[in-house]
């Protein structure tokens, strides 16, 4: 049986004498390594190395391909969703149709658990109708934070852009 981890079970642990541990959780204390082999094999368990660089080393009497098991479904689950910020970009003058599209993609985003961050950018002269981005980006607020997300950061200027963020419910 090859295993790539580095833990010693049964025959492999060559240092005597080990503290063990019961699969019952009990101290069985410091006894010669034949001997804790011995009684793991009458549990119809493994002897497993848990602590190597403790002196003595602790030895924990347990079914090493459930260890593994559970091991490795505990490191899969724990991988779940990486929450990611998505953009979406507006400017003044989109039309309704395109405020629409880019709307329904930002709820898409945050239905995957993902962040929204609403940009609406203003390029040229059209800084000069601050209102007009600011009428866009209530709309797209208006839409989304009641039923799809809450807003984050409520809508702010920053130079030639309003930008706002819509976490997820």
């Amino acid at each position: 049986m090859e295993r790539s981890d580095q833990t010693r079970i049964n025959d492999k642990i060559r240092i005597t004498p080990v503290r063990v541990v019961a699969s019952d959780g009990a101290q069985l204390g410091v006894i010669p390594t034949e001997e804790a082999l011995e009684k793991a094999r009458e549990a119809g368990l493994d002897l497993v190395e848990v602590a190597p660089s403790e002196r003595p080393p602790v030895c924990r009497i347990m079914d090493y391909g459930k260890f593994k098991y559970e091991k490795n479904k505990k490191a899969n689950k724990s991988s779940g969703h990486q929450t990611k910020t998505k953009e979406i970009r507006l400017r003044p003058k989109t039309g309704k149709h395109d405020i629409d599209y880019k709307v329904r993609k930002a709820m898409t985003f945050l239905a995957a658990r993902d962040k929204v961050q609403i940009s609406v950018v203003f390029r040229g002269r059209e800084i000069v109708h601050v209102d007009e981005g600011r009428r866009v980006m209530g709309k797209v607020i208006e839409v989304l934070v009641p039923e799809h997300g809450k807003l984050e950061t409520s809508p702010s200027q920053q130079g030639r852009r309003i930008v706002c963020t819509v976490t997820p419910k």
